[in-house]
């Protein structure tokens, strides 16, 4: 087949390079990378109806000007694919947009990082039987064997990516802390060796475990690493819905505060619980040097 991919970052150009190499034909546009076309209307000029665009920009204002633009280029029976992770509400509501203007809208959640070029990317994609279908040789170019999922109408998609994400917040802090527990033993633990163990025949033996093995065989204390980990937004999106929805998630809600947690120097609530352990139980505090 041939599509257009917008935005051509870690995801956006390797999976280019891999729909290339399955033989499809693939046109890249990037604002700020090298690039087949220099602009929106070159791309759109170099395919042929229905035409087929896929945008891996950021979510958010990136996206909706980039589809709001397409729109406008585009005509009935072409279709968009956002393969960002954008909240999955954002997706309903261009889904709607462009049905009235005759453009097909999927949104597809993309799991795979930097190393989907080589392994496949997970994809779960929310939209129409009928544009699935027209779009399902790409998706399974891009995905390994059973890699692909139909998840059900627009919103779908990226519904799923969403907690996906945040499940991925969970079983990340939940490595951290056993890993901080281990180092913390008074027994001498050979941490990198017990984890390199993990990985054969273990219970929790998965890809996030040989990611963690490998940084520490490059830095077996993570010593060049600051405790300091950022959100994208999925997490945040994820434990929303399970307020909204009354679904309990108790792990990933732990691991999202976690987060924050972690990118305070001098946390002020802390503060108040010192004060109040030293107001009732004369407990020792520890006082800063500015008096």
């Amino acid at each position: 087949m041939k599509l257009g991919i917008v935005g051509l970052g870690r995801m956006g150009g390797n999976m280019l390079i891999r729909l290339r190499e399955k033989g499809h034909e693939v046109v890249g546009y990037s604002r700020s990378r090298p690039s087949d076309v220099d602009t929106l209307e070159a791309l759109i000029a170099a395919l042929e109806p229905p035409r087929i665009v896929w945008c891996m920009v950021p979510a958010g204002e990136a996206t909706e000007s980039t589809v709001s633009s397409l729109a406008e280029l585009l005509s009935s029976g072409d279709v968009i694919v956002d393969g960002g992770n954008s909240n999955y509400n954002d997706s309903i509501r261009r889904a709607e947009q462009l049905s009235s203007e005759g453009i097909a809208f999927i949104d597809a959640g993309v799991s795979g990082g930097i190393w989907g070029r080589e392994n496949g990317y997970c994809v779960m994609a929310g939209g129409s039987d009928e544009t699935i279908e027209l779009l399902r040789p790409i998706f399974e170019a891009l995905a390994p064997p059973d890699g692909f999922a139909h998840v059900g109408p627009s919103g779908a998609g990226h519904f799923t990516k969403m907690v996906h994400n945040g499940i991925e917040y969970g079983l990340m802090q939940a490595f951290g802390e056993g890993y901080e527990l281990l180092r913390a033993s008074e027994l001498g633990i050979d941490v990198p060796a017990a984890l390199a163990a993990w990985q054969q025949g273990s219970v929790v033996r998965s890809w996030l475990l040989d990611l963690l093995v490998s940084a520490l065989q490059e830095d077996p204390e993570l010593s060049t690493l600051r405790g300091y980990a950022d959100d994208s937004g999925e997490g945040r999106w994820t434990v929303q819905e399970a307020v909204r929805l009354g679904v309990p998630l108790p792990a990933i809600s732990a691991a999202l505060y976690a987060r924050f947690a972690s990118r305070q120097d001098d946390s002020e609530a802390m503060k108040v619980v010192a004060a109040l352990r030293k107001g009732f139980g004369g407990h020792a505090i520890r006082e800063t040097e500015q008096k």
